[in-house]
């Protein structure tokens, strides 16, 4: 459900992309964001860091984009959330205890210490990549092709990766299984 609930600014931003133009996506996106975070607050859940990070990261290249009436900014966007996901992972991993997967997932997983860490090195890497690939796509490709790639070929890309993940941690899963 939280899924569902973070993908609405994306799927309103595609929305109006294809009823109007990028600068009426941006602006829907900002809005729907803005609002939806608001709701969430005022409804007593706590959002995530990374709510407010992507809010942050939408107004500030959103305005940009509209006061600037140029796509650039828009379009770097989702390079600018995964690079800084990737340097959080990254960062975790060299100058914490527990890397960021560890701390998200250890209540429901139990992985030995080396698993932790390149488990969080795969997030940080993917991330790396996924903001490079967003570049090429950028900058190689008109803004129809970036639009449908940020919807469907991030969305993609991530299911196969968490399909990926599910199989590397199930490993660690029968090993416990075994053991019982």
């Amino acid at each position: 459900m939280q899924a569902l609930h973070d993908m609405f600014p994306i799927a309103i931003f595609f929305i109006f992309y294809k009823l109007f133009d990028i600068y009426v996506a941006t602006a829907a996106a900002m809005v729907t964001a803005s609002l939806q975070l608001g709701w969430m607050l005022l409804c007593g859940k706590k959002p995530e860091i990374m709510h407010y990070i992507a809010l942050g990261m939408l107004l500030v290249l959103g305005s940009a984009t509209l006061l600037l009436h140029n796509q650039t900014f828009i379009q770097w966007k989702p390079t600018a959330v995964y690079w800084l996901l990737s340097l959080t992972f990254f960062g975790t991993q060299l100058f914490s205890k527990e890397p960021l997967a560890q701390r998200m997932l250890k209540k429901s997983v139990n992985l030995p210490v080396q698993a932790w860490g390149y488990l969080n090195l795969s997030w940080a890497l993917f991330f790396l990549s996924m903001g490079i690939l967003n570049l090429i796509v950028v900058f190689n490709f008109n803004t129809e092709t970036w639009v449908n790639f940020k919807i469907f070929g991030t969305l993609g890309l991530t299911l196969l990766f968490v399909l990926a993940q599910s199989l590397y941690l199930a490993r660690y899963h029968n090993e416990e299984k075994n053991k019982s």
